[in-house]
């Protein structure tokens, strides 16, 4: 007779699945809650103690790390050595191994839970068991996903479990087990205050395969953070239109990025090609909206929309009258879901991007690596910024400022951002020079430039881009300061009437390797 164990943590499934195997001649043996689970449901199953001639001991830490188990899971069944050393030993061997392992993520999820709580969900002897299978998967099959039981048992009744589906649950073993340490390995590095340490082991799950990558030859899929993290598109609720594609995830997330900076005014957010292409703030969403959709009228279509407050009627209507991949705000009324939902194709996704972001570091690839770094939340510090030139901003220069700051953080580099009074008006991205940057915000912008703010991400490492400002009319500048020619600079200033301040701090964006590199957001 076959013998198989069963000892898991998620029972979905499981009563049926060992009935089945009963039946196709298996004898059972479990442990714990699941071997009482399996007796409840009126299955014959043999306690591990019987197979071990060992008690479970310190409150069934011990129980399964036992030659008894493991000599059973180890042994090469086409090997006659092999089974004349079990055979001397009075070993059985074993045959199938169904096991998944203590809710550790599940734990950690938990609020309020401890650090001894998180420490007991630790599965030591499932791993073992899982991993001492995985490797022997020549003769033994290993199940740690409800999801397979069917497959097993379908291949079992014509006979037994083929080579290529043992050599797949092996594969997902291993994986499962990675995953399961790494996220420890996660937990106890953070609860031990290292940031950086000497390994990075990362571990993500997939959420859906996508239809292709950036362009239709690539393959692609969308995983997420084994934890959630918030706000984020991984725990976004889809309410309407068709899958997300891989631009729509990667564009969607830098409208989700830019939105969340506003937390004491409402706003509106238009991207393409992860560079913002119009922003808006008002009293109310609507007027929001309008502002964001004036900034750049052209640049919305086929966009991604996201907005820090409930959609509502007139908003939705206003929404509904241009061709838009993607909507994200925290909610929607049930008169702007009937709107929106009459066009087929748009996306609509419910994200809480109100809460207070997890602190978390962001990841690039390279060629053989990943760079790691602290994700940029660092937003305008009132009290160490210095106005250095003769002219002071007014007070509506002030919030243009703020805003212009706010957007250019989540423009890439280099970068120049315009806003005249609630909107941005022109937006300069990823050139190889910040003139060349600048050109680009003051043309767009033509004659908002007059009177406008411009925020640039870094310092001006010479006079030409205050030039190039006073030329267009502008009436404040914004800049981190720093470089060895900021007198040029500033004096530049005083000479075309211009305000400027220094923030001390810039924000450098580069493109992600493979990134889309656009000269604007058209």
């Amino acid at each position: 007779m076959k013998r198989a164990i069963i000892s898991v943590s998620d029972k979905t499934g499981v009563a049926s699945f060992a009935k089945q195997l009963i039946e196709l001649g298996f004898e059972i043996i479990s442990t714990g809650g699941t071997k009482k689970a399996l007796q409840d449901a009126g299955i014959d199953v043999i306690g591990i103690s019987n197979v071990t001639d060992f008690p479970e001991i310190l409150e069934g830490r011990v129980k399964t790390l036992h030659p008894a188990i493991h000599g059973g899971l180890l042994a090469k069944q086409s090997d006659q050595n092999h089974m004349k050393a079990l055979e001397e030993q009075g070993i059985s061997p074993i045959h199938l191994v169904v096991v998944n392992l203590y809710p550790f993520k599940e734990t950690i999820k938990k609020n309020g839970t401890t650090f001894e709580d998180a420490i007991e969900n630790i599965d030591i002897g499932g791993p073992a068991m899982l991993r001492a299978s995985a490797k022997n998967h020549e003769s033994v099959t290993v199940v740690t996903d409800p999801t397979d039981y069917d497959v097993v048992l379908e291949e079992l009744s014509k006979g037994e479990v083929s080579g290529t589906t043992r050599r797949r649950l092996a594969a997902k073993v291993f994986r499962h087990t990675a995953s399961y340490d790494a996220l420890i390995a996660e937990y106890l590095t953070k609860e031990s205050n290292e940031k950086y340490p000497e390994s990075l082991t990362l571990t993500y799950e997939r959420k859906q395969t996508l239809r292709y990558g950036e362009n239709p030859h690539q393959e692609a899929a969308f995983y997420e953070t084994a934890l959630p993290a918030s706000p984020s598109l991984a725990n976004a609720e889809q309410l309407h239109g068709k899958e997300l594609s891989y631009n729509n995830i990667n564009d969607a997330d830098a409208a989700l990025a830019l939105v969340s900076e506003f937390k004491d005014t409402v706003a509106a957010v238009a991207v393409k090609h992860t560079n913002p292409c119009g922003v808006g703030i008002a009293d109310t969403l609507e007027g929001a909206f309008n502002e964001a959709y004036e900034a750049d009228p052209v640049s919305i279509f086929g966009g991604i929309v996201a907005v820090n407050e409930t959609i509502d009627k007139a908003t939705a209507t206003k929404l509904a009258d241009i061709f838009l991949e993607v909507i994200i705000a925290p909610d929607y009324s049930e008169d702007a879901l009937a709107i929106l939902k009459k066009k087929k194709n748009i996306r609509l996704l419910k994200v809480n991007n109100t809460t207070k972001k997890n602190d978390v570091q962001t990841i690039t690839s390279v060629q053989g690596g990943l760079l790691v770094q602290d994700e940029d939340r660092s937003g305008l510090n009132e009290a160490t910024v210095e106005v250095v030139t003769e002219r002071k901003p007014t007070e509506d220069e002030w919030k243009s400022l703020k805003l212009s700051w706010s957007v250019v953080k989540h423009v890439k580099s280099n970068a120049i951002v315009l806003v005249n009074g609630n909107r941005t008006v022109g937006v300069g991205a990823g050139q190889m020079n910040r003139v060349g940057a600048c050109d680009i915000a003051v043309k767009q912008a033509g004659e908002l430039a007059k009177g406008s703010a411009l925020a640039s991400d870094a310092f001006f490492p010479m006079k030409d881009t205050v030039e190039k400002a006073a030329e267009a009319g502008i009436k404040v500048i914004i800049q981190p300061g720093g470089s060895i020619r900021d007198e040029e600079s500033i004096q530049a200033a005083n000479e075309a009437g211009i305000a400027m301040v220094f923030t001390g701090m810039r924000h450098f964006r580069h493109a992600r390797r493979n990134d889309d590199e656009r000269f604007s957001c058209r």
